[in-house]
């Protein structure tokens, strides 16, 4: 599906709590004031949504870039915080 609201609710339902338990495990993981959901539905021809840590008040215009290594460790980082 790459309609998130064509899902049936229980898919839905089942994305949004593994979204919520990925979010926290990412507070705990990246230095932020909370993360964000985003659902475009514009980019890839599948039902998902985006996690963004906030660190101020705003989502930036700009991905910060991180190299290879560095999001490498922020992973391992949220792996180990997923409960």
């Amino acid at each position: 599906m790459d309609y998130i609201f064509d899902l049936d609710n229980e898919v839905y339902e089942g994305l949004m709590t593994f979204s919520k338990k990925v979010a926290h495990a990412v507070e705990k993981a990246v230095p932020c004031k909370r993360v964000g959901m985003l659902v475009e539905g514009l980019e890839v021809p599948h039902a998902h949504v985006h996690l963004i840590p906030i660190i101020k008040q705003f989502i930036p215009k700009q991905k910060p870039k991180y190299s290879q290594e560095e999001l490498a460790k922020i992973a391992e980082r949220i792996r180990r915080n997923f409960k």
